[in-house]
């Protein structure tokens, strides 16, 4: 068993970033996330890992000084809540077009505009469906715990050096605030250019080689029927992604009558929620989405031709109710599927959600 410790989930990101060999941070501090910076700061990696981390003037700066360092080949990550990212979606998307990998955390606060400093899972949309301009797509991992705010950093660099695609933790302020126990990863060594370009190939702009002529790393192309060729290059990446890195979780859905669709801390109330269902004799299982992209698609479609219907709870107006329509509507089957959520920064109880699955599906 690894080291055991009680922190903070953003202060395990942070540490989490050390361990994997993370060869640098570039951020800039906004509530509920600041954390993972202090963390960092507090750490001081750069004399323990030779880790570079650095607090740029704004979000705008930290997300293109990520560009650069992925760019050349770098193990390279961001951190910032909600507006935060919403400053960085251009540099998001320069470093999607330009093929590089990086990791983004997003600590989630209620919005719109500034908002609160409460959590939320109002950036389903903005995470999921591109967020920045141009049709391109992040990889988007949601954990659901302190242990998984951890465990997440290793896999989401592993996924973005893998497809060469900056991937994102979607997060938000409860799980960001929560303490718990948890398991620290063992320590990883930094990867060296030479290991870089023998595991995925050689594309950093690492200085000329003999058998190379220079990599040039861009996202502009001014040929239409290049940039367009880019394009469907880039779609066949996010189908493999499809077929090959969905994750998810199912409790309790072997019997179940009613399914419960919910990430992140939705899903941790709604654990308790089939619980309190289950002892009203309510045969009810709930399908966490791991990975928000790719979606589960076929298992909630599987789902979809067995069950009387579906509930999504979500901390936002309801937007991934959107996607489990989409993939419950695959299997031909007329099961409805409903929403039930809080803004604002408020987080439904289990007794909200059970109480919302009988007014929307059971007694309709």
């Amino acid at each position: 068993m690894g080291e055991l410790r009680l922190m903070k989930g953003n202060e395990v990101i942070a540490e989490a970033a050390i361990r994997c060999g993370c060869d640098g941070y570039f951020g800039y501090p906004i509530t509920p996330q600041s954390e993972v910076m202090e963390t960092l700061m507090d750490r001081e990696p750069w004399d323990e890992t030779g880790m570079v981390v650095l607090q740029a003037e704004s979000e705008v700066a930290s997300i293109n000084m990520v560009y650069g360092a992925a760019g050349s080949g770098k193990k390279v990550m961001t951190s910032s809540s909600s507006p935060g990212i919403s400053l960085m979606a251009e540099g998001i998307s320069y470093i999607a077009g330009a093929e590089l990998p990086c990791l983004i955390v997003n600590v989630q606060r209620g919005g719109p505009g500034l908002g609160t400093i409460q959590p939320s899972q109002a950036d389903y949309f903005q995470s999921t469906k591109g967020g920045g301009h141009g049709d391109y797509r992040l990889i988007v991992l949601a954990p659901s715990s302190v242990q998984e705010m951890n465990d997440f950093v290793d896999l989401g660099f592993e996924l973005a050096y893998k497809y060469r695609n900056p991937a994102m933790i979607l997060t938000d302020g409860a799980i960001g605030q929560m303490m718990e126990k948890v398991e620290l990863s063992d320590y990883k060594p930094r990867m060296t250019a030479e290991e870089i370009e023998a595991k995925y190939g050689s594309w950093a702009t690492n200085g000329k080689k003999a058998n190379r002529e220079y990599n040039v790393i861009t996202s502009l192309e001014m040929d239409s029927a290049k940039m367009e060729s880019n394009n469907r290059r880039f779609q066949e990446k996010y189908k493999q992604m499809e077929e090959e890195e969905v994750r998810y979780e199912m409790f309790q859905c072997e019997d179940a009558e009613y399914i419960l669709v919910a990430f992140g801390s939705s899903a941790r109330i709604c654990q308790k929620s089939v619980d309190l269902a289950r002892a009203k004799g309510l045969k009810v299982g709930l399908l966490r989405p791991i990975t928000l992209y790719p979606f589960p698609k076929k298992p909630i479609a599987e789902l979809a031709t067995k069950v009387k219907g579906f509930l999504t709870v979500e901390m936002n107006a309801g937007q991934m109710v959107e996607d489990v329509k989409l993939a419950a509507g695959c299997s031909n089957s007329s099961v409805p599927v409903e929403y039930f959520g809080r803004m604002g920064g408020i987080i439904p109880t289990p007794g909200e959600v059970v109480e919302a699955l009988e007014q929307k599906l059971i007694e309709a």
